[in-house]
């Protein structure tokens, strides 16, 4: 499948303004009166230097300021499992999460169907990373090595395992002494792991630049590995639709531009959230995205009026839906 050309943070706020311009004035997102506005919302974001806490701390600080709620919160979590399981359980009214992992849980039956999206709010793109200096090449060469593939809770174990099998590398079907050993670290964790040489490789999926992915580019030398190879395999054994994506040239430092796994990333919450809550926060996503990027982004992808409603399968929820189409038609 080609690939779709990367969208600007400049283009991508540009498409929202004109859109704006041209739909109208949006709501006011304070038009709900005080007894209607939750007293607190909770933002299930990720780990510590991650896109997915930054996204979630964005959206929260937004969402207080324009008075959607009386209190908004960023959790710090493990990641999309972690924040799939706290929006069902009801510990946080909103989750980031990787579309593969919400699909699952879906399949599963583990949301009861309660699982819904109020868009896709950015590409993750699944960075495979081994130090400059190791001889690894490709992915093949990781036969018998040791992966760092994600803290436990995180969407980055569903992925990264999938890919690994994709590549004949996992469990018994790897052959003698040819199976990824698998070990859960978190990002930090896994850049620590990397540079003092007990992992071979780091699977980590996030959007780009990650920062700390970046910094380690910088005072440690990092090779992204090409997975372009894996993306037809990893889709046929999951069922799910992997995207082809680019990372871009000198994203971490001076790397050459590599094709990877990529996996819409979503907003999500519970069909029970209030009808009037979701239309302010959609109005939020489409009418304020140049507030909800976050500063280290290079900005590929980011909430722009035809990505939004990209839920990969998901369902919207039906105030989110007709929010969309009140405001794009």
């Amino acid at each position: 499948m080609p690939e779709l050309p990367a969208i600007s943070r400049r283009s991508a706020l540009l498409a929202v303004a004109v859109l704006g311009l041209g739909g109208g004035l949006l709501a006011s997102t304070a038009a709900c009166t005080p007894e209607e506005r939750p007293p607190e919302l909770t933002v299930a974001g990720g780990e510590s230097g991650g896109f997915y806490l930054e996204f979630a701390a964005l959206l929260a600080d937004l969402l207080q300021r324009e008075r959607v709620t009386e209190k908004a919160i960023a959790l710090t979590t493990g990641g999309s499992l972690e924040n799939i399981r706290r929006v069902l359980s009801g510990e946080a009214t909103l989750a980031v999460a990787l579309a593969d992992a919400a699909a699952q849980a879906t399949a599963l039956g583990k949301d009861d169907g309660q699982l819904v999206a109020l868009g896709k709010v950015y590409q993750n793109y699944v960075h495979c990373i081994v130090r400059e200096d190791s001889g690894i090449r490709t992915f093949a060469d990781l036969a018998g090595k040791t992966a760092g593939v994600g803290e436990v809770g995180s969407g980055t174990t569903l992925t990264a395992g999938r890919i690994i099998a994709a590549a004949g590398l996992s469990g018994a079907t790897a052959g003698p002494g040819r199976a990824v050993s698998q070990v859960n670290l978190g990002l930090n964790q896994a850049l620590a792991s990397l540079r003092d040489g007990s992992i071979d490789v780091m699977i980590q999926s996030g959007g780009v630049p990650t920062a700390p992915i970046a910094a380690a580019a910088q005072s440690l030398g990092v090779r992204l590995l090409d997975l372009s190879e894996l993306v037809p395999a990893t889709r046929s054994q999951s069922e799910f639709f992997y995207d082809r994506v680019l990372i871009p040239a000198n994203s971490y430092g001076d790397a050459p531009a590599v094709w990877t796994v990529g996996v819409a990333n979503l907003l999500l919450c519970r069909r029970d959230l209030a009808d009037h809550v979701v239309r302010q926060i959609v109005e939020l996503l489409v009418g304020q995205a140049q507030d909800l990027v976050p500063k280290s982004s290079t900005g590929v992808q980011f909430l722009s009026p035809e990505t939004l409603i990209n839920t990969a399968g998901l369902p919207l929820h039906p105030a989110a839906e007709a929010t969309y189409r009140a405001l794009h038609g």
